[in-house]
């Protein structure tokens, strides 16, 4: 459904995206991870024709993204990092207006289905402006999925959310998967990757370090770390094992107050840079 060969983006000097090539399969949810600065917006941005790369291709349903940006706009829905609401409108206004831009058919019937689904009905008379921040990015879902888009794209759907906005968000997420849709997400919450991707790819300084299923890069460096907060130096050492039988025998030889856990995304990413996901 979507393929990045050599994709490369620059501002000034700083190289935001280097050189990145992936494939995303029809109907699964892929997640690309790293911290603020990676280049995770700046692919969203190229890859929903809001910027233009300086070099590589993109395709989206066998459309190029650089040559035909019409045609992908027909069938993406895009909730982006920020918030581009229109504030002096109502709830209803603001879904109303786009479904009528996008020529959305039995359009009253959908926006209120959606604003039911997000919990945000009774709020439907309610000014934007006067919504809070995890209403205002419920109803940026809803206008994503209101043309019912074959590709969904989601950058930090979740940042800002409290856990139980967060959760429901994510089961709205798996809805739209199951109903067959193609869903790209940008995230550092490791939980929220580990949740709902079928595949996954890190980024770092603009470069793709991995990519493959949550299960297999952690399988890569080790499905069990050993953990070790060191507070004078105000960091965590980390080593990573197969097995739990080696983590444990690894633990048993060191007299220091180690965490034996399963190994996550974030260690992955430690692992690869000697960095953290911040």
């Amino acid at each position: 459904m979507i393929k990045v060969e050599g994709l490369v983006k620059h501002y000034g000097k700083i190289k935001a995206v280097d050189g990145i090539s992936f494939e995303i399969k029809q109907g699964e949810i892929f997640g690309l991870l790293g911290p603020n600065g990676a280049g995770k917006t700046t692919t969203v941005k190229i890859l929903t024709t809001l910027t233009k790369p300086d070099a590589g291709k993109c395709f989206i349903n066998g459309f190029d993204v650089i040559k035909e940006p019409y045609e992908i706009k027909k069938f993406i829905g895009v909730v982006p990092q920020e918030n581009n609401l229109d504030r002096d409108l109502t709830v209803y206004e603001n879904l109303f207006i786009y479904g009528k831009l996008h020529k959305v058919k039995d359009l009253k019937v959908k926006i209120k289905n959606l604003l039911e689904m997000m919990g945000l009905w009774e709020r439907k008379d309610t000014l934007v402006s006067k919504l809070s921040g995890g209403m205002q990015r419920r109803l940026l879902l809803a206008r994503a999925l209101l043309s019912d888009p074959k590709v969904l794209f989601l950058d930090e759907p979740s940042i800002g959310l409290d856990p139980q906005i967060r959760r429901h968000l994510w089961e709205i997420i798996k809805k739209a998967k199951a109903e067959g849709k193609t869903i790209f997400l940008t995230t550092h919450y490791i939980e929220e990757a580990e949740s709902l991707c079928d595949r996954v790819g890190i980024l770092s300084k603009g470069k793709l370090i991995a990519f493959g299923a949550p299960s297999e890069l952690k399988k890569s460096v080790g499905n069990f770390t050993v953990e070790y907060y060191m507070d004078k130096e105000g960091s965590i050492k980390l080593w990573m094992f197969k097995t739990k039988e080696e983590a444990y025998e690894f633990a048993k030889k060191n007299d220091l107050p180690l965490v034996i856990r399963e190994t996550n995304l974030e260690d992955v990413f430690i692992k690869l840079t000697g960095e953290r996901i911040e």
